[in-house]
């Protein structure tokens, strides 16, 4: 049986990993940087062939991939969000959404203790290039989720995350296009979409 993936040895292999600063390609005017970039970049596309993600006005985004660490094993802690909402109603996601103007460093000088690395950029269908942050949270700890956009925050145990078994490939018909996309159901939740696509990059991390 292989050894749980402790907070120490998730640690080790971010720190193997190293922070490449990938930025996606949406803010490289150079061509040849650009196609560079793209090459490091992870999104829709990659279940696609044929896709191509846009070249330009992608609208940065960053999310927590928090891991909490518990006694009995690590987990990921993932939200639902509400069904009312206009865009990805009831879908399950990480914490945080599109970088507003607002956002300053006070965020990252909070979060300094917190994150420990970062997983690929991944740029969505829907023109979002996402920066997965991921960070172990100690417990207890408290929560303050925003009831207008989350119904609901669970966790997944991070050995289930990290089996390949339950990384799945689905296809569907939207808007008259074929498209596949991860998922990972557990229990009655369907994870699936960019929520899943950084969830399968976090295993290829945490397999080193």
């Amino acid at each position: 049986m292989a050894n749980p993936l402790t907070r120490d040895r998730l640690i080790t292999r971010f720190a193997h990993l190293g922070q490449p600063g990938r930025r996606g390609f949406g803010g490289a005017a150079d061509p040849s940087e650009a196609a560079a970039l793209r090459q490091a970049t992870r999104g829709d596309h990659d279940l696609n062939p044929g896709w191509t993600p846009p070249s330009a006005e992608l609208r940065p985004a960053a999310v927590l991939v928090p891991l909490i660490d518990r006694a009995g094993g690590m987990s990921v802690l993932l939200t639902q969000r509400a069904a009312h909402l206009n865009a990805h109603a009831g879908q399950i996601s990480f914490p945080g959404g599109r970088i507003e103007a607002s956002d300053r460093d006070a965020t990252e000088a909070a979060l300094r203790e917190t994150v420990v690395g970062r997983l690929d950029t991944y740029v969505t269908g829907t023109g979002f290039e996402i920066t997965p942050m991921v960070g172990i949270v100690a417990v207890p700890f408290a929560l303050a989720p925003d009831p207008f956009e989350v119904s609901e925050v669970f966790e997944v145990p991070l050995s289930f995350v990290v089996d390949p078994n339950n990384h799945r490939r689905m296809t569907r018909v939207f808007e008259e296009r074929t498209r596949t996309f991860f998922v990972l159901p557990y229990e009655d939740r369907y994870i699936w979409g960019a929520t899943a696509g950084m969830l399968v990059n976090l295993a290829e991390v945490a397999a080193g």
